[in-house]
């Protein structure tokens, strides 16, 4: 469990910059601070980035990962044109990223790839073949019916456990089953017609379809409704039940947990944490009771969602359609190099990292980087033992886990080792798979033994960046340490309104409404005092009051319970780094520079951070999947809580955006 920044330039002539940093033509002038400072601070932006046909939403990290792609295909393209010595991670990338590009050989295959599995699947004879069936498509990077994964156990973070999650839906968030409303409706039904079309191009007649396809929705509609909500999700105490693999076998007796594991690369194994036990007891009711030919069509289609990206184009085309078309309108999809430095991107993270950090990454980024988060650091420590409403018990402990973050800056020390995995001149999807298992055996690998704490999990040229609790780290990938987040010219005011803000937002998870329960060490452990506890909880609650009646759209309210813990993680964020910026600048305070003032240059560069047009569709998207909330509220629902923006801006309660000084939050 981490918690990211996100769920994923600018050029202007001398005469339209600040310090430099701000640009003059991304603000909109015509709408006053007070009143939406959104629009205020990025309505220019919002006008000289329009949508294009392959985003359904387009933002500030968006534009700098689509430079970073850029540059990595430059990278990647590099190794692609020459005739590498075979085995070697030039050999592997190149190769990868030329099969990926080879569009005449995806469309003469078709499903051909697919259909040894398939035949596979179909080939069933009895119940008890799904158990080694379900652990081998787990290997291949598919999801039927649950996930299982490794990572630290909770309760002793110092070592790695097996994990089951659920899973096996492919819509994703079981609203889209569940729910009765029009537009949920709409998608379902489009869902429906998208299986049919889909076993129609791996080559099945359409009676054979649409069976297949009732017997997917009925599967998928059992998971949905025994599938925790995504609020739920985020008690981490609820979602950790260890038990010794005898007690699972005794709990559900009639799955082969034994061939399952064993052929899953965990024979052996001896506790395991079930972390949501209603989803697991569902899979063995509808093994147990769904006929085998319903289980047949479903591990199929999972099979055939699973592997359409990488078939061929009219297999990826109607597979685009539905995911990206129908449920987040958009319109046209990326060409293929981009698609193809993606995968090859995902399948050699940190070989394609290591190439790019040489190349892109200046030491003294990651320099003024580590003086940076020592300073959030201060702040962040001020902060806590100023707080009013904290005991001083509490306190110190809070203090402890602050001394003890790990912090991770630009690139890993050590890279990863990818000799054992074999890029061949066959199938695309074939090279997934075993891309796939490359991954699935180096997790496994992990399970019962001690936690990597120098392990990255993001690659460097990642725009984003994360907290870790069970690691208790913050990491920023050299991907985002660049413009708009990070200018090694620019002045404080700059930097501390936007790079300092992500550094103080994933401080601050360590003490949000999940992170807060871990302690020092990355145990699931309370440290707080009953009192303390209730205390966070009363101004918690006002924040998810606050968000709630957030209307995102006609008749769509934001959910304040679900984006929580991103919502606090912003709200820490401003005020660790505004108080850090005034640190910073007590013994040399900045100039006004063409009537901005430096706190003004403070807030125009956080909100900058979140500038992006968004489509109708990922609004009604988002909502359901996204723990963050929209962009536009990240900047108007965060500042009116911040008490030196109205300062500022000279906000008063004639302004729209004003609130009451009893009714903000106030956390830390």
């Amino acid at each position: 469990m981490a918690f990211c920044l996100i769920s994923t330039g600018w050029n202007c002539e001398v005469s339209a910059q600040l310090a430099p940093g701000i640009d003059f033509n991304n603000l909109d002038k015509t709408v006053s601070p007070g009143s939406n400072f959104y629009q205020y601070s990025c309505g220019g932006w919002m006008k000289n980035n329009p949508l294009t046909g392959e985003y359904a939403r387009f933002g500030s990290f968006d534009k700098l990962a689509e430079n970073n792609r850029s540059q990595l295909k430059g990278l990647i393209e590099g190794l692609a044109k020459v005739k590498n010595q075979p085995g070697t991670v030039a050999q592997k990338i190149g190769d990868l990223y030329n099969i990926a590009m080879d569009s005449a050989k995806l469309n003469k295959e078709g499903a051909a790839p697919i259909k040894p599995y398939l035949k596979k699947i179909a080939s069933l004879k009895n119940k008890s073949a799904i158990y080694p069936l379900l652990a081998e498509m787990r290997t291949i990077g598919l999801d039927p019916y649950f996930a299982v994964y490794v990572s630290a156990d909770d309760m002793n973070s110092s070592m790695n456990m097996v994990h089951t999650y659920q899973s096996g839906i492919s819509m994703g968030e079981r609203e889209y089953y569940l729910e009765n409303d029009a537009k949920t409706k709409e998608i379902r039904d489009k869902y429906k017609l998208h299986v049919v079309k889909m076993f129609q191009l791996a080559g099945y007649d359409k009676a054979s379809a649409q069976k297949a396809m009732t017997a997917v929705m009925a599967i998928e509609t059992r998971l949905a409704k025994v599938a925790r909500t995504k609020v739920e999700l985020r008690d981490p105490h609820a979602n950790y039940n260890k038990m010794s693999v005898a007690d699972l076998k005794k709990q559900y007796p009639s799955f082969a947990w034994d061939v399952f594991f064993t052929d899953f690369g965990l024979k052996g194994l001896k506790d395991i944490n079930v972390g949501q036990p209603a989803s697991i007891k569902e899979v063995v009711n509808i093994i147990n009771t769904v006929p085998l030919k319903d289980q047949i069509a479903y591990l199929q289609w999972k099979l055939i969602d699973g592997s359409a990206s990488y078939l061929s184009d009219a297999i990826n085309a109607q597979n685009f359609d539905f995911y990206s078309t129908t449920m987040n309108g958009v319109k046209v999809m990326k060409p293929r190099w981009k698609r193809a430095v993606s995968v090859v991107d995902g399948s050699l993270g940190e070989a394609v990292g290591q190439m790019y950090t040489e190349k892109y990454f200046p030491a003294a980024a990651k320099e003024r980087m580590v003086s940076l988060v020592k300073n959030l650091q201060v702040s962040l420590g001020q902060r806590i033992q100023n707080l009013a409403w904290m005991s001083d018990a509490t306190k110190a402990k809070a203090q402890e886990k602050l001394s003890a973050f790990h912090v991770k800056i630009g690139y890993p020390d050590k890279w990863r080792d990818y000799s054992a995995l074999q890029v061949k001149n066959d199938s695309y999807w074939e090279n997934v798979e075993r891309v796939n298992r490359f991954e699935v055996a180096y997790m496994i690998n992990k399970a019962n033994k001690p936690v990597d704490k120098d392990e990255w999990q993001m690659t460097p040229q990642t725009v984003n960046a994360y907290y870790n609790p069970t690691t208790n780290e913050i990491c920023f990938p050299a991907g985002i340490l660049q413009y708009p987040f990070f200018d090694m010219n620019a002045d404080d005011a700059f930097n501390y309104g936007a790079i300092g803000v992500v550094i103080g937002h994933e401080m601050t998870h360590g003490f949000d409404d999940q992170g807060r329960q871990y302690d020092k060490d990355g145990n699931l452990k309370d440290w707080w005092t009953a009192e303390d506890a209730k205390n966070f909880e009363t101004r918690s609650a006002v924040m998810v009051n606050f968000f709630d009646n957030i209307e995102v759209a006609p008749g769509v309210h934001a959910n304040g319970k679900f984006t929580l813990g991103e919502n606090i993680a912003d709200h820490g964020g401003l005020q660790i780094s505004y108080q850090a910026f005034k640190n910073a600048t007590a013994n040399a305070p900045l100039e006004s520079i063409n009537g901005i003032t430096p706190d003004q240059r403070f807030f125009l560069a956080y909100a900058g951070v979140w500038a992006g047009n968004i489509r109708p569709e990922a609004i009604l998207s988002r909502t359901k999947s996204d723990p963050h909330s929209l962009g536009k509220w990240r900047v108007n629902g965060a500042l009116p809580q911040i008490g030196a923006w109205y300062k500022a801006f000279n906000i008063t309660e004639k302004d729209p955006m004003y609130l009451p000084v009893e009714k903000r939050v106030s956390i830390w």
